[in-house]
Parts: structure tokens; sequence; C-alpha cells
């Protein structure tokens, strides 16, 4: 994309409305705009985001056997009364009426739309286990929307549901659920901690959240610094043997991590004191068995093995993909903007021509820019240097591919790591060479 053609309303100023790093730096480097109280515009910059962040959520469901399929965000509130939720679920609920006078409602959540949906297809154990999910935008009507996306009132999430013949079964589905959110968040290159949460009156301790490092975040976290050394990526556990999945999980779960709500001070004790590790945390993903609540209530059955009916039992598995693009901010960017993981960047590099007009300045940048015009953003404006480096900064592509005179006339390219801010001299073809790893 040519910045001079393109649609990025950056700011050079911080927002007043923003309170936090994330809000201010998405609307400063025009990623979104508020059109509503707590709900947002996704601009192309911050589109691309959510794009490359629900892929990689897709990518990773896909490789542990889940489905992908698309939901609608209205539902009728005959399915809500029949699990007995519509009247308890309370004022976050947007409740509609059509013009039949029907009850409606902006869904906040579906596990009683695929358990209806469930039971219209599936009339065996024999089809079972199944797990089903969605990418899809949802409304929870916040009573005080903040943060920007951290907090809004509609937000974009992956939502899986997942259908067991018996509770061994759901763990088992639950165990592989694990390693796709381990393996995803290392794929989107921050680290998102695993920690035992909550199962309330459902009981148990198949329930974890996931949390991202962050000094802004609204939990206090405790855990083993040997959690942030897994290689969930290079784990080798056969996803169909019960035996693998287990222990995987119990590796897993040996290194204490806990959010405040959850912390055992005499556990915490055993931890050695050099991998003790306690900050703040931002909750973006959640994994949660909840047995037969939703079958039972909603009398959703297959036939057994003996012919008798059988309730499947049941788990949700939820990320906050539109969430996830805030607290990735939070936990990476520096005072002069944002600083992008490769694989989730809008951009893989910003090519910045320092002289345009320059022939050998605007060659090479069109050369460059040549190698994947889909996937570079190239600075062509008219505008002094300092003001198209600030806007790099802002906007926290991985790199910086920089062509000014001086370096133009030998056939060289300066190349930025914003990350580390180290700047080397390259060839245009050691530039080029660059350009093709990023995300390869």
């Amino acid at each position: 994309m040519r910045l001079s053609r393109s649609f990025l309303p950056t700011l050079k100023e911080n927002p007043a409305e923003a309170q936090i790093t994330s809000h201010r730096l998405m609307l400063r480097a025009g990623m979104i705009r508020q059109t509503a109280a707590g709900i947002y515009a996704w601009l192309p910059t911050g589109l691309r985001v959510l794009r490359h962040i629900a892929n990689i959520v897709r990518h990773e469901q896909d490789a542990v056997g889940a489905q992908e399929l698309l939901m609608p965000t209205m539902q009728s509130a005959d399915l809500w009364k029949r699990s007995g939720r519509y009247d308890a679920y309370g004022p976050e609920m947007l409740r509609i009426r059509d013009r039949h006078e029907r009850d409606m409602l902006f869904g906040p959540t579906n596990e009683e739309m695929i358990t209806d949906l469930f039971g219209q297809a599936v009339k065996s154990y024999k089809e079972l286990p199944q797990v089903l999910y969605q990418i899809q935008w949802k409304f929870r009507d916040e009573v005080r929307p903040r943060f920007g996306v951290m907090r809004g009132r509609e937000f974009y999430m992956k939502d899986a549901y997942s259908f067991d013949l018996d509770h061994a079964s759901a763990v088992d589905t639950y165990r592989r659920m694990m390693l796709a959110y381990l393996r995803t968040f290392q794929r989107l290159g921050v680290r998102a901690i695993p920690m035992r949460a909550d199962t309330g009156p459902i009981g148990g301790e198949l329930s974890h959240e996931f949390l991202i490092l962050a000094p802004t975040g609204e939990s206090g976290v405790f855990f083993d610094s040997a959690l942030e050394d897994q290689d969930w990526l290079g784990e080798n556990v056969d996803l169909n043997d019960r035996a693998s999945l287990e222990k995987f999980f119990t590796g897993m779960t040996s290194f204490y991590a806990a959010t405040d709500e959850m912390h055992d001070a005499d556990a915490w004790a055993k931890v050695p004191a050099e991998r003790q590790r306690e900050g703040r945390g931002i909750e973006v993903g959640h994994i949660f068995n909840f047995g037969r609540k939703y079958t039972r209530s909603m009398d959703i059955a297959v036939s057994g093995p003996d012919g008798a009916p059988l309730y499947p039992e049941m788990g949700s598995y939820g990320i906050g993909v539109s969430r996830l693009v805030a607290a990735i901010i939070e936990a990476s960017h520096d005072d002069n903007g944002i600083i992008w993981p490769a694989s989730v960047a809008p951009f893989r590099a910003a090519i910045i021509n320092l002289k345009n007009g320059d022939a050998q300045c605007d060659a090479i940048c069109e050369k460059l820019y040549a190698a994947a015009p889909d996937d570079l953003l190239y600075d062509d404006r008219a505008e002094r240097a300092g003001a198209k480096f600030a806007d790099a900064d802002l906007l926290g592509h991985p790199w910086q591919l920089i062509v000014g005179p001086r370096g133009a006339k030998d056939g060289k390219v300066e190349v930025k790591n914003r990350r580390t801010g180290e700047r080397t001299e390259e060839t245009v073809d050691a530039a080029l060479a660059l350009i093709a790893k990023i995300r390869a």
C-alpha cells in the first residue's frame, strides 16, 4: 500500500478520551474510530491486524479437529428461555422485539444456539465427538464501556463448543484445546500464561484463563517463570492418544500459575524463589468444561450405545480476538509507538523514501515495493524525514527499509529493527531477502 493513497488517519497528539496506552496508540495509529459508546469502526490497518490474529486462531483450531461455522448475531429469545438463562443473564444482554412482536436478542454468547444446532443434526453417539467454532461479532451492553476495544460493548471473538460421549472424552478434548491455545498465543508473539479459573457451581478443575502480562492488566498474577520458557509449538503430542495428551497436560499444569483470586500462598512458597514472578495480566482467553448443563436443560440427547438417550458433555473455548489487538499493544510498545510481533503486524515493513523525486531513491523504493505490494507500506509522501520516521515508529512495523540519496548511490538500504532499534546497511538484494522471510 502506498501511504500517499491510503486511508490511514494518524494523530500527532494523544486523544483526551483515551485512558490506557493501547487505546491512545490505536487511535493515534489510525486503527479505530469510535462511532458510539463502546462501539468502534475498524479502519484498514486495524482490520489487517484483526484478520492476521483471526487467521492464526483459525489455523490452530483446525489443527485440533475443530470445524468452523458461522452463527447469526441475532438470536431468538426462545432458545434462551429453554435453557433458563433469558431472565437470569442480566442487563448486559441487548433485548429486541421485532415487527412481529417476537422477542429477540443480540447474542452475547452462543451456548444455546450451538446446542440447538447440534441437536438438530447429531442423533447418535457414533457421531461424537464434535467440536464447532466460529469467529464472530458479539455484543454485551457494558454499563461503563472503557479502555477502547479492551472493554467495548461490541467485540470480535472466537468461540468454540465441544460435544463428547462422556467425561473422559471431554477431558481429552479439553487438553487438545489447551495445546491449541498455547500454540496460538506463541504464534501471536506473546506469552499468555494459563491459570486455573473458578468453575463456579459446575465444579471440577477444567477451567483455565489465559492472561497476557502487561502493567495495565486487571488481574494480579503469580506464576513460575519456567512457563515462559516452554516451546509449545515444538511440543510432541499425539492428539489421538489419551496417554500423550495426559502427559502434556500434567507437565503443563505442574508449573504454578494463579491470579490473585485463586492464589495459594502455601503452593507459591514451594516455587523456587528465583523462578517466582508477579505482575498484572489481561485475560484474552478462557476454556471451560461445563458438563451436561445445556444438553440437559435444553433436552438435547443422542442415542447411546444401548439405545437409551444420552446427554453429551460439553465445553466452551473463547478467545477475544479484538481484545488481543489491544492486549498485544499493552505488552509491546515504547514511547514512540507500537511494536508489533511480525506474525500480526499490519504490514511486514515500511519503505521510507527520504527524497521523493530522486531517480535512484525512487527506483530502489519501487523495486522493494514490487516484492510484496499488498504487504508493505511505502511511505511515498512529500513529507519531511522526521514525520516519516515518527509515523513508522508509531505504526510499529517490525522493520523499516530506509532509502536516502547517499546510500542509493551505492545501491544500499538502511534496515532498522523496530523492536531493538538496531540499524544495518544492506544491499537491495539483502533487503529483498529480508522482506521474503518476514511472516514466511
